[in-house]
């Protein structure tokens, strides 16, 4: 999803004639923006909190881009990314600020609907932070039914961490208010939402709904989903099939409707994170009998 909109932002660039792109990010849209910009040789500045998974950081060293890790929360890299630009002319390619961003994110939708040969499901599950791709997502499907593809809007739920849950705090209210956001999905771990209004009406308008998970949630989840589908998704993204699990638990989707769940990072990312659910089992001796006597403990 990064890349979707990494892409199109990378080709207005261009199209401008900006020689150097910047960036706030936790990680991935950074990692992003270095990877594709080393392919069309632009200069790439990221600016993103000390405290992200060393390997999403050191993804983007490897692609060539200048790192500032900023000791503070994203918000801090966020406002320092404004100031940097402001000063120097750059390019900003910082979630919220930069609307052509959508373009690229709400392909997504346009993924889902042909897929399912333009029948949309009934819900859709998002992990949310900033709020820009879930914004997205609602714009390309609103654009499919606007011109007719799609016969309606899928419900577009908003899943955040309990921790920083900014988005869904305000659907009721619709007035977005800070939070001391602290989660161990660092992705959409946000105080300030910048795309938060978006986000808002892409809830609303589909009618959806917004759920909170909590840190267990989202790890327990993290782990059945590699567990039972092979894939290994970082706590953000698994984020949004907790939140799936829930909507299940709370009969909030029936059995008989379908739903799609947007899994938006690897956990190898951040795997600090996955381990603090399962253990690396202890060393045993290069022999049979090591072997078995392990074996037999662990199904006894």
């Amino acid at each position: 999803l990064k890349d979707r909109a990494t892409e199109v932002g990378i080709q207005h660039a261009k199209e401008l004639g900006y020689k150097i792109i910047a960036a706030a990010s936790t990680g991935n849209a950074a990692a992003s923006l270095a990877c594709l910009s080393a392919t069309h040789k632009m200069e790439v500045v990221i600016f993103a909190p000390s405290s992200s998974p060393p390997a999403k950081l050191t993804q983007i060293l490897q692609y060539g881009a200048h790192l500032f890790p900023v000791n503070g929360s994203y918000d801090d890299a966020f406002d320092l990314s404004m100031d940097v630009v402001k000063a120097t002319g750059w390019y900003l390619r910082s979630t919220g600020i930069n609307p052509i961003l959508s373009e690229g994110k709400k392909t997504v939708a346009l993924e889902i609907a042909e897929q399912l040969n333009w029948e949309v499901p009934d819900q859709i599950f998002v992990p949310v932070g900033d709020g820009c791709i879930i914004g997205g997502v609602y714009k390309g499907f609103y654009d499919l039914h606007q011109l007719g593809w799609i016969d309606r809007l899928p419900k577009i739920v908003a899943v955040q961490a309990e921790g920083s849950s900014a988005i869904v705090n305000a659907l009721k209210s619709g007035k977005i208010k800070p939070v001391n956001a602290e989660t161990v999905a660092d992705s959409i771990s946000v105080d300030l939402p910048r795309d938060g209004q978006k986000a808002i009406r892409a809830v609303k308008e589909s009618h959806g709904y917004g759920l909170k998970m909590t840190d267990g949630e989202i790890l327990a989840a993290q782990h059945y989903l590699a567990k039972t589908t092979g894939l290994f998704a970082e706590p953000a993204a698994a984020a949004a099939f907790a939140g799936l699990i829930k909507s299940t638990n709370e009969n909030k989707i029936n059995s008989d409707e379908t739903a799609a769940v947007l899994i938006t990072g690897t956990g190898l990312k951040d795997i600090n994170a996955a381990q603090q659910i399962v253990n690396i089992p202890s060393p045993i001796l290069p022999d049979l009998d090591s072997f078995k006597n392990v074996w037999s403990r662990s199904h006894s």
